[in-house]
Protein backbone atom coordinates (compact mmCIF):
# COMPACT_ATOMS: atom_id res chain seq x y z
CA UNK A 1 0.00 0.00 0.00
CA UNK A 2 1.26 3.45 -0.87
CA UNK A 3 0.35 5.03 2.46
CA UNK A 4 1.77 8.49 2.91
CA UNK A 5 3.17 9.52 6.29
CA UNK A 6 1.25 12.78 6.35
CA UNK A 7 0.07 13.95 9.72
CA UNK A 8 -3.53 14.89 10.37
CA UNK A 9 -5.12 17.01 13.05
CA UNK A 10 -8.58 16.49 14.57
CA UNK A 11 -10.55 18.81 16.81
CA UNK A 12 -12.89 16.50 18.71
CA UNK A 13 -15.28 18.25 21.03
CA UNK A 14 -12.77 21.09 21.53
CA UNK A 15 -9.68 18.91 22.12
CA UNK A 16 -6.90 18.67 19.55
CA UNK A 17 -5.45 15.34 18.41
CA UNK A 18 -2.65 14.68 15.94
CA UNK A 19 -2.01 11.37 14.24
CA UNK A 20 -0.68 9.83 11.02
CA UNK A 21 -2.28 8.39 7.92
CA UNK A 22 -0.80 5.01 8.83
CA UNK A 23 -2.69 4.96 12.13
CA UNK A 24 -5.97 5.99 10.50
CA UNK A 25 -5.58 3.38 7.77
CA UNK A 26 -5.76 0.73 10.52
CA UNK A 27 -9.40 1.71 10.94
CA UNK A 28 -10.24 0.07 7.61
CA UNK A 29 -12.17 1.03 4.50
CA UNK A 30 -15.59 0.80 6.15
CA UNK A 31 -14.79 3.20 8.97
CA UNK A 32 -15.46 6.93 9.07
CA UNK A 33 -11.77 7.51 8.32
CA UNK A 34 -11.80 5.27 5.23
CA UNK A 35 -13.28 8.13 3.19
CA UNK A 36 -10.02 10.09 3.68
CA UNK A 37 -8.12 7.64 1.44
CA UNK A 38 -8.20 6.85 -2.26
CA UNK A 39 -8.18 3.36 -3.74
CA UNK A 40 -4.39 3.11 -3.24
CA UNK A 41 -4.65 4.13 0.42
CA UNK A 42 -3.08 7.51 -0.24
CA UNK A 43 -4.59 10.48 1.51
CA UNK A 44 -6.97 12.40 -0.68
CA UNK A 45 -6.54 16.13 -1.12
CA UNK A 46 -8.40 18.19 1.47
CA UNK A 47 -8.93 21.91 1.84
CA UNK A 48 -8.45 22.02 5.58
CA UNK A 49 -5.53 21.35 7.89
CA UNK A 50 -7.89 20.33 10.69
CA UNK A 51 -11.02 18.19 10.90
CA UNK A 52 -13.70 19.06 13.42
CA UNK A 53 -15.80 16.24 14.92
CA UNK A 54 -18.48 17.12 17.44
CA UNK A 55 -18.12 13.98 19.56
CA UNK A 56 -16.79 12.86 22.95
CA UNK A 57 -13.03 13.59 23.12
CA UNK A 58 -12.28 11.11 25.92
CA UNK A 59 -13.67 8.23 23.91
CA UNK A 60 -11.86 9.42 20.78
CA UNK A 61 -8.59 9.27 22.71
CA UNK A 62 -9.24 5.64 23.68
CA UNK A 63 -10.17 4.62 20.14
CA UNK A 64 -7.22 6.46 18.58
CA UNK A 65 -4.87 4.70 20.98
CA UNK A 66 -6.48 1.40 19.99
CA UNK A 67 -5.70 2.12 16.33
CA UNK A 68 -2.11 3.05 17.20
CA UNK A 69 -1.22 0.08 19.39
CA UNK A 70 -3.90 -2.57 18.94
CA UNK A 71 -4.33 -2.49 22.71
CA UNK A 72 -7.36 -1.35 24.66
CA UNK A 73 -7.18 0.66 27.85
CA UNK A 74 -10.38 2.24 29.15
CA UNK A 75 -10.18 4.74 32.03
CA UNK A 76 -12.66 4.02 34.82
CA UNK A 77 -14.50 7.29 34.17
CA UNK A 78 -15.66 6.19 30.68
CA UNK A 79 -18.86 4.06 30.71
CA UNK A 80 -18.67 0.97 28.54
CA UNK A 81 -21.89 1.78 26.67
CA UNK A 82 -20.67 5.31 25.89
CA UNK A 83 -17.49 3.93 24.35
CA UNK A 84 -19.50 1.44 22.29
CA UNK A 85 -21.76 4.23 21.04
CA UNK A 86 -18.74 6.27 19.94
CA UNK A 87 -17.10 3.24 18.30
CA UNK A 88 -20.31 2.68 16.36
CA UNK A 89 -20.21 6.29 15.10
CA UNK A 90 -16.64 5.91 13.82
CA UNK A 91 -17.25 2.41 12.40
CA UNK A 92 -14.76 0.88 14.85
CA UNK A 93 -17.06 -1.54 16.65
CA UNK A 94 -15.25 -4.57 15.19
CA UNK A 95 -11.92 -3.22 16.46
CA UNK A 96 -13.43 -2.71 19.89
CA UNK A 97 -14.89 -6.21 20.02
CA UNK A 98 -11.61 -7.78 18.89
CA UNK A 99 -9.76 -5.97 21.66
CA UNK A 100 -12.39 -6.75 24.29
CA UNK A 101 -12.32 -10.51 23.76
CA UNK A 102 -10.00 -12.79 21.82
CA UNK A 103 -10.46 -15.23 18.97
CA UNK A 104 -12.88 -17.99 19.87
CA UNK A 105 -11.34 -21.08 21.50
CA UNK A 106 -13.60 -23.52 23.33
CA UNK A 107 -10.83 -24.58 25.68
CA UNK A 108 -10.18 -21.02 26.87
CA UNK A 109 -13.72 -19.78 27.29
CA UNK A 110 -14.60 -17.87 30.45
CA UNK A 111 -18.03 -16.88 31.71
CA UNK A 112 -18.40 -13.20 30.88
CA UNK A 113 -22.03 -12.36 31.69
CA UNK A 114 -25.28 -13.93 32.77
CA UNK A 115 -28.57 -12.27 31.96
CA UNK A 116 -32.18 -12.95 32.80
CA UNK A 117 -34.55 -12.86 29.88
CA UNK A 118 -37.67 -10.71 29.79
CA UNK A 119 -40.11 -13.63 29.77
CA UNK A 120 -40.41 -16.36 32.45
CA UNK A 121 -40.22 -20.06 31.73
CA UNK A 122 -38.51 -22.08 29.05
CA UNK A 123 -37.16 -20.53 25.87
CA UNK A 124 -37.36 -22.35 22.56
CA UNK A 125 -34.00 -21.47 21.02
CA UNK A 126 -31.04 -19.11 21.26
CA UNK A 127 -29.05 -18.01 18.22
CA UNK A 128 -25.74 -16.14 18.23
CA UNK A 129 -25.55 -13.23 15.83
CA UNK A 130 -22.56 -12.54 13.58
CA UNK A 131 -21.78 -9.28 15.41
CA UNK A 132 -21.69 -10.73 18.94
CA UNK A 133 -25.36 -10.23 19.80
CA UNK A 134 -28.04 -12.90 20.07
CA UNK A 135 -31.76 -13.57 19.79
CA UNK A 136 -33.97 -15.79 21.94
CA UNK A 137 -37.24 -17.38 20.83
CA UNK A 138 -39.81 -17.68 23.61
CA UNK A 139 -43.37 -18.74 22.81
CA UNK A 140 -44.66 -16.21 20.27
CA UNK A 141 -41.91 -13.67 21.02
CA UNK A 142 -38.33 -13.20 19.88
CA UNK A 143 -36.06 -11.08 22.07
CA UNK A 144 -33.06 -9.53 20.30
CA UNK A 145 -29.88 -8.26 21.99
CA UNK A 146 -26.90 -6.36 20.61
CA UNK A 147 -23.37 -7.28 21.61
CA UNK A 148 -23.60 -4.95 24.62
CA UNK A 149 -26.66 -7.02 25.68
CA UNK A 150 -28.99 -4.06 25.28
CA UNK A 151 -32.36 -5.38 24.12
CA UNK A 152 -34.02 -4.11 20.97
CA UNK A 153 -37.82 -3.90 20.73
CA UNK A 154 -39.08 -7.51 20.95
CA UNK A 155 -40.61 -9.14 17.89
CA UNK A 156 -44.19 -10.19 18.60
CA UNK A 157 -45.61 -12.88 16.31
CA UNK A 158 -49.27 -12.34 17.28
CA UNK A 159 -49.75 -15.61 19.16
CA UNK A 160 -48.04 -17.75 16.52
CA UNK A 161 -45.58 -20.09 18.27
CA UNK A 162 -42.00 -19.66 17.10
CA UNK A 163 -40.29 -22.87 15.95
CA UNK A 164 -36.88 -21.57 14.87
CA UNK A 165 -34.90 -18.37 14.36
CA UNK A 166 -31.78 -17.63 12.33
CA UNK A 167 -29.58 -14.69 11.36
CA UNK A 168 -29.54 -13.81 7.65
CA UNK A 169 -26.89 -11.17 8.39
CA UNK A 170 -26.02 -8.76 11.20
CA UNK A 171 -29.21 -6.74 10.61
CA UNK A 172 -31.90 -9.27 9.68
CA UNK A 173 -33.49 -12.26 11.40
CA UNK A 174 -35.53 -15.07 9.87
CA UNK A 175 -38.33 -16.52 12.03
CA UNK A 176 -40.41 -19.65 11.38
CA UNK A 177 -43.77 -20.08 13.10
CA UNK A 178 -46.69 -22.49 13.45
CA UNK A 179 -49.85 -22.21 11.42
CA UNK A 180 -53.03 -21.41 13.36
CA UNK A 181 -56.03 -23.39 12.20
CA UNK A 182 -58.56 -21.26 10.39
CA UNK A 183 -56.25 -18.25 10.16
CA UNK A 184 -54.30 -19.04 6.99
CA UNK A 185 -51.03 -17.81 8.46
CA UNK A 186 -47.82 -19.48 9.64
CA UNK A 187 -44.69 -19.81 7.53
CA UNK A 188 -41.62 -17.57 7.71
CA UNK A 189 -40.84 -13.90 7.96
CA UNK A 190 -37.75 -11.71 7.62
CA UNK A 191 -37.50 -9.09 10.38
CA UNK A 192 -35.26 -6.13 11.09
CA UNK A 193 -33.33 -6.87 14.28
CA UNK A 194 -33.28 -3.29 15.58
CA UNK A 195 -36.93 -2.31 14.98
CA UNK A 196 -38.75 -5.65 14.76
CA UNK A 197 -40.29 -4.57 11.45
CA UNK A 198 -41.51 -7.33 9.13
CA UNK A 199 -39.60 -6.88 5.88
CA UNK A 200 -40.82 -9.87 3.89
CA UNK A 201 -43.11 -12.85 4.33
CA UNK A 202 -42.04 -16.06 2.62
CA UNK A 203 -44.88 -18.16 1.23
CA UNK A 204 -45.26 -21.81 0.24
CA UNK A 205 -46.72 -22.60 -3.17
CA UNK A 206 -48.24 -25.98 -4.04
CA UNK A 207 -49.62 -26.63 -7.53
CA UNK A 208 -49.31 -22.90 -8.26
CA UNK A 209 -51.39 -21.94 -5.23
CA UNK A 210 -50.17 -20.20 -2.09
CA UNK A 211 -50.71 -22.43 0.95
CA UNK A 212 -50.60 -21.77 4.66
CA UNK A 213 -48.19 -24.02 6.53
CA UNK A 214 -46.16 -24.58 9.66
CA UNK A 215 -42.50 -23.74 9.08
CA UNK A 216 -39.98 -25.51 11.27
CA UNK A 217 -36.19 -25.84 11.23
CA UNK A 218 -34.19 -23.27 9.24
CA UNK A 219 -30.86 -23.26 7.44
CA UNK A 220 -29.05 -20.92 5.03
CA UNK A 221 -26.52 -21.52 2.26
CA UNK A 222 -23.62 -19.38 1.11
CA UNK A 223 -25.36 -18.70 -2.24
CA UNK A 224 -28.27 -16.91 -0.53
CA UNK A 225 -30.75 -19.77 -0.34
CA UNK A 226 -33.11 -20.28 2.60
CA UNK A 227 -34.28 -23.76 3.62
CA UNK A 228 -37.14 -24.65 5.93
CA UNK A 229 -39.03 -27.79 6.89
CA UNK A 230 -42.73 -27.36 6.09
CA UNK A 231 -46.02 -28.98 7.06
CA UNK A 232 -49.18 -28.01 5.19
CA UNK A 233 -52.73 -29.28 5.22
CA UNK A 234 -52.54 -30.96 1.83
CA UNK A 235 -49.35 -32.44 0.44
CA UNK A 236 -46.96 -29.64 1.47
CA UNK A 237 -44.78 -31.90 3.64
CA UNK A 238 -41.09 -31.56 2.94
CA UNK A 239 -38.29 -28.99 2.60
CA UNK A 240 -38.92 -25.66 0.91
CA UNK A 241 -36.25 -23.49 -0.72
CA UNK A 242 -36.41 -19.71 -1.21
CA UNK A 243 -34.15 -17.16 -2.83
CA UNK A 244 -32.98 -14.74 -0.17
CA UNK A 245 -32.63 -11.85 -2.63
CA UNK A 246 -36.03 -12.13 -4.32
CA UNK A 247 -38.01 -13.82 -1.56
CA UNK A 248 -39.48 -16.27 -4.09
CA UNK A 249 -39.81 -20.01 -3.59
CA UNK A 250 -37.44 -21.81 -5.94
CA UNK A 251 -37.85 -25.48 -5.02
CA UNK A 252 -39.67 -27.95 -2.79
CA UNK A 253 -38.46 -31.44 -1.87
CA UNK A 254 -41.55 -33.48 -1.08
CA UNK A 255 -41.46 -36.00 1.72
CA UNK A 256 -41.19 -39.59 0.40
CA UNK A 257 -43.57 -42.22 1.70
CA UNK A 258 -42.30 -43.86 4.86
CA UNK A 259 -39.84 -41.04 5.60
CA UNK A 260 -39.95 -37.78 7.58
CA UNK A 261 -38.84 -34.36 6.30
CA UNK A 262 -41.63 -31.93 7.17
CA UNK A 263 -41.23 -32.54 10.92
CA UNK A 264 -37.46 -32.01 10.84
CA UNK A 265 -35.81 -30.82 14.07
CA UNK A 266 -32.62 -29.72 12.38
CA UNK A 267 -31.35 -28.57 8.99
CA UNK A 268 -27.66 -28.03 8.15
CA UNK A 269 -26.29 -26.83 4.83
CA UNK A 270 -23.05 -28.57 3.80
CA UNK A 271 -20.87 -26.30 1.68
CA UNK A 272 -18.48 -29.04 0.58
CA UNK A 273 -21.07 -31.37 -0.94
CA UNK A 274 -23.80 -28.77 -1.67
CA UNK A 275 -26.28 -30.94 0.18
CA UNK A 276 -28.71 -30.34 3.03
CA UNK A 277 -28.70 -32.44 6.19
CA UNK A 278 -32.26 -33.08 7.41
CA UNK A 279 -32.73 -34.70 10.82
CA UNK A 280 -36.06 -35.66 12.40
CA UNK A 281 -35.31 -36.93 15.88
CA UNK A 282 -36.89 -38.67 18.85
CA UNK A 283 -39.14 -37.73 20.68
CA UNK A 284 -40.78 -35.61 17.93
CA UNK A 285 -41.25 -38.88 16.07
CA UNK A 286 -41.23 -42.45 17.39
CA UNK A 287 -38.27 -43.10 15.12
CA UNK A 288 -35.26 -41.06 13.94
CA UNK A 289 -34.67 -40.10 10.31
CA UNK A 290 -31.46 -38.49 9.03
CA UNK A 291 -30.85 -37.79 5.36
CA UNK A 292 -28.83 -35.72 2.88
CA UNK A 293 -30.76 -34.02 0.09
CA UNK A 294 -29.18 -32.99 -3.22
CA UNK A 295 -31.45 -30.38 -4.78
CA UNK A 296 -29.46 -30.35 -8.00
CA UNK A 297 -30.17 -34.05 -8.62
CA UNK A 298 -33.60 -33.87 -6.92
CA UNK A 299 -32.86 -36.90 -4.81
CA UNK A 300 -31.94 -38.17 -1.37
CA UNK A 301 -28.29 -39.20 -1.68
CA UNK A 302 -27.79 -40.57 1.84
CA UNK A 303 -30.13 -41.75 4.56
CA UNK A 304 -30.29 -43.50 7.90
CA UNK A 305 -33.14 -44.46 10.21
CA UNK A 306 -33.45 -46.50 13.39
CA UNK A 307 -36.57 -48.24 12.08
CA UNK A 308 -36.08 -51.94 12.73
CA UNK A 309 -32.87 -51.37 14.68
CA UNK A 310 -32.49 -53.61 17.76
CA UNK A 311 -33.02 -51.21 20.66
CA UNK A 312 -32.71 -52.82 24.05
CA UNK A 313 -32.68 -49.58 26.04
CA UNK A 314 -34.07 -46.16 25.24
CA UNK A 315 -30.70 -44.49 25.80
CA UNK A 316 -29.70 -45.17 22.21
CA UNK A 317 -32.34 -42.81 20.85
CA UNK A 318 -30.71 -40.03 18.86
CA UNK A 319 -31.41 -36.56 20.31
CA UNK A 320 -29.27 -34.42 17.98
CA UNK A 321 -27.10 -34.80 14.88
CA UNK A 322 -24.48 -32.76 13.08
CA UNK A 323 -22.59 -33.42 9.85
CA UNK A 324 -18.78 -33.36 9.92
CA UNK A 325 -17.72 -33.11 6.29
CA UNK A 326 -13.97 -33.29 6.93
CA UNK A 327 -14.47 -36.63 8.68
CA UNK A 328 -17.06 -37.98 6.21
CA UNK A 329 -19.37 -38.66 9.13
CA UNK A 330 -22.40 -37.53 11.03
CA UNK A 331 -22.06 -37.20 14.78
CA UNK A 332 -25.11 -38.05 16.91
CA UNK A 333 -25.74 -37.92 20.65
CA UNK A 334 -28.20 -39.59 23.04
CA UNK A 335 -29.57 -38.31 26.35
CA UNK A 336 -26.61 -39.69 28.30
CA UNK A 337 -24.21 -37.66 26.14
CA UNK A 338 -22.86 -40.78 24.45
CA UNK A 339 -21.49 -39.79 21.06
CA UNK A 340 -22.07 -41.92 18.00
CA UNK A 341 -20.90 -41.72 14.39
CA UNK A 342 -22.47 -42.59 11.05
CA UNK A 343 -20.37 -43.08 7.91
CA UNK A 344 -21.31 -40.71 5.07
CA UNK A 345 -19.37 -42.88 2.61
CA UNK A 346 -22.02 -45.59 2.94
CA UNK A 347 -25.21 -44.58 1.12
CA UNK A 348 -27.34 -46.64 3.49
CA UNK A 349 -25.75 -45.03 6.54
CA UNK A 350 -24.95 -48.34 8.22
CA UNK A 351 -25.22 -48.60 11.98
CA UNK A 352 -24.18 -46.06 14.60
CA UNK A 353 -20.72 -46.57 16.06
CA UNK A 354 -21.33 -45.52 19.65
CA UNK A 355 -18.50 -44.16 21.76
CA UNK A 356 -19.56 -44.35 25.41
CA UNK A 357 -17.10 -41.81 26.72
CA UNK A 358 -19.28 -40.36 29.49
CA UNK A 359 -22.24 -41.41 31.59
CA UNK A 360 -22.81 -38.23 33.56
CA UNK A 361 -26.31 -39.22 34.68
CA UNK A 362 -25.47 -42.85 35.49
CA UNK A 363 -28.79 -44.00 34.11
CA UNK A 364 -30.90 -41.29 35.76
CA UNK A 365 -32.49 -38.30 34.09
CA UNK A 366 -33.34 -35.07 35.90
CA UNK A 367 -36.99 -34.30 36.65
CA UNK A 368 -37.11 -31.76 33.80
CA UNK A 369 -34.52 -32.98 31.29
CA UNK A 370 -33.09 -30.87 28.51
CA UNK A 371 -31.90 -33.14 25.77
CA UNK A 372 -28.31 -32.63 24.59
CA UNK A 373 -27.43 -30.42 21.64
CA UNK A 374 -24.39 -30.50 19.34
CA UNK A 375 -22.35 -27.78 17.63
CA UNK A 376 -19.17 -27.83 15.54
CA UNK A 377 -16.94 -24.77 15.37
CA UNK A 378 -13.42 -24.41 13.97
CA UNK A 379 -12.60 -28.10 14.47
CA UNK A 380 -13.99 -28.26 18.01
CA UNK A 381 -17.08 -30.28 18.94
CA UNK A 382 -19.48 -29.01 21.62
CA UNK A 383 -22.11 -31.09 23.40
CA UNK A 384 -24.54 -29.81 26.05
CA UNK A 385 -25.72 -32.00 28.89
CA UNK A 386 -27.87 -30.77 31.78
CA UNK A 387 -26.08 -27.68 33.18
CA UNK A 388 -22.78 -28.04 31.31
CA UNK A 389 -21.26 -27.98 27.83
CA UNK A 390 -18.43 -30.36 26.94
CA UNK A 391 -15.66 -29.38 24.52
CA UNK A 392 -14.06 -32.21 22.50
CA UNK A 393 -11.03 -32.00 20.24
CA UNK A 394 -8.70 -34.12 18.15
CA UNK A 395 -9.30 -36.99 15.73
CA UNK A 396 -10.79 -39.14 18.52
CA UNK A 397 -12.86 -36.27 19.98
CA UNK A 398 -11.29 -36.34 23.41
CA UNK A 399 -13.00 -34.35 26.17
CA UNK A 400 -10.69 -31.37 26.79
CA UNK A 401 -12.78 -28.97 28.88
CA UNK A 402 -16.25 -28.39 30.28
CA UNK A 403 -18.25 -25.19 30.70
CA UNK A 404 -20.53 -25.15 33.72
CA UNK A 405 -22.27 -22.79 36.11
CA UNK A 406 -24.63 -23.62 38.97
CA UNK A 407 -27.43 -21.11 38.30
CA UNK A 408 -30.25 -21.36 35.77
CA UNK A 409 -30.89 -25.09 35.61
CA UNK A 410 -30.35 -27.33 32.61
CA UNK A 411 -29.16 -25.92 29.27
CA UNK A 412 -31.97 -26.23 26.74
CA UNK A 413 -30.03 -24.70 23.82
CA UNK A 414 -26.71 -23.07 22.96
CA UNK A 415 -25.21 -21.31 19.96
CA UNK A 416 -21.79 -20.08 18.78
CA UNK A 417 -21.17 -16.92 16.73
CA UNK A 418 -19.48 -13.55 16.81
CA UNK A 419 -16.62 -15.13 18.83
CA UNK A 420 -19.05 -15.91 21.67
CA UNK A 421 -20.92 -18.91 23.01
CA UNK A 422 -24.46 -18.30 24.29
CA UNK A 423 -26.15 -20.88 26.54
CA UNK A 424 -29.87 -20.71 27.30
CA UNK A 425 -31.01 -22.27 30.58
CA UNK A 426 -34.41 -23.79 31.27
CA UNK A 427 -35.18 -21.75 34.39
CA UNK A 428 -36.53 -18.21 33.93
CA UNK A 429 -34.92 -17.83 30.51
CA UNK A 430 -31.47 -17.17 31.98
CA UNK A 431 -28.71 -17.08 29.37
CA UNK A 432 -24.93 -17.05 29.73
CA UNK A 433 -22.28 -15.46 27.53
CA UNK A 434 -18.89 -17.19 27.32
CA UNK A 435 -15.91 -15.41 25.76
CA UNK A 436 -12.25 -16.13 25.11
CA UNK A 437 -10.10 -13.69 27.13
CA UNK A 438 -7.90 -11.36 25.07
CA UNK A 439 -4.14 -11.76 25.08
CA UNK A 440 -2.47 -10.51 28.29
CA UNK A 441 -1.21 -7.26 26.68
CA UNK A 442 -4.78 -6.07 26.13
CA UNK A 443 -6.77 -4.56 28.94
CA UNK A 444 -10.46 -5.35 29.17
CA UNK A 445 -13.26 -3.12 30.31
CA UNK A 446 -13.21 -2.52 34.02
Amino acid sequence: MGIQKDRLRFNVGGRLFETTATTLANAGRNSLFGALFDDNWDLQSVNSDEFFIDRNPDCFAVLLDLLRTGELYVPVNIPEKLLYREALFYGLQDHLRSAKWGQFDGNRLKLSHSATGQAPGDGTAIRAGPDGGCCIAHGCMVHVYDWMLDEHPPINLDYQRVNDVGWIDAENIMISVCERLGRGDGGMGLFCKSTGELRHKFQVSHENQVKSCTAGALSFSSDYKIFSSCKGRSNEYGIGVWDQMTGKQTDFFYEPAGWSLGDADKLQWLNGTNCLLVATLFPRKDNCYISLLDFREKKMVWSWSDIGAPLTVDEKRVRDAIAMEENNSICVVNEYEDLGFLDLRSSSGGSIRWSSRSRLMKGKMPEEPCYPKLALHEGQLFSSMNDSISVLCGPDWVLTSRLRRSVGGSICDFSIGGDRLFALHSEENVFDIWETPPSPVMSSFG
